[in-house]
């Protein structure tokens, strides 16, 4: 249920809290000195903004692609021959 506050440009909205929740809301709102929809307001805001923030794996590497190059191409196809080769060059070195 929905209604409209057009003096502070508010809406009411209900939820189901279970009842653990909500005395846990109500000792904090005692705590804290505010109403339990002030600390409804601000854990919705803090919510929205970590998963606004929240960057996948591709966005957080972007910087760091391609930043490093030894100039081969084939680096990625030829891996498993460089580490046989590399292990072959370590057991002679002995």
């Amino acid at each position: 249920m929905r209604k409209a506050n057009c003096v502070t440009n508010e809406v009411t909205t209900s939820a189901r809290l279970p009842v653990q929740t909500r005395n846990k809301l109500l000792i904090l709102s005692k705590h804290k000195n505010k109403t339990m929809s002030e600390i409804i307001i601000e854990s919705v805001e803090k919510y929205y903004e970590q998963e606004e923030n929240e960057l996948d794996s591709y966005t957080l590497g972007l910087p760091f692609f391609g930043k490093y190059s030894s100039g081969e191409g084939d680096l990625s196809t030829t891996y498993k021959q460089r580490i046989k080769e590399k292990l072959r060059a370590r057991q002679n070195s002995y």
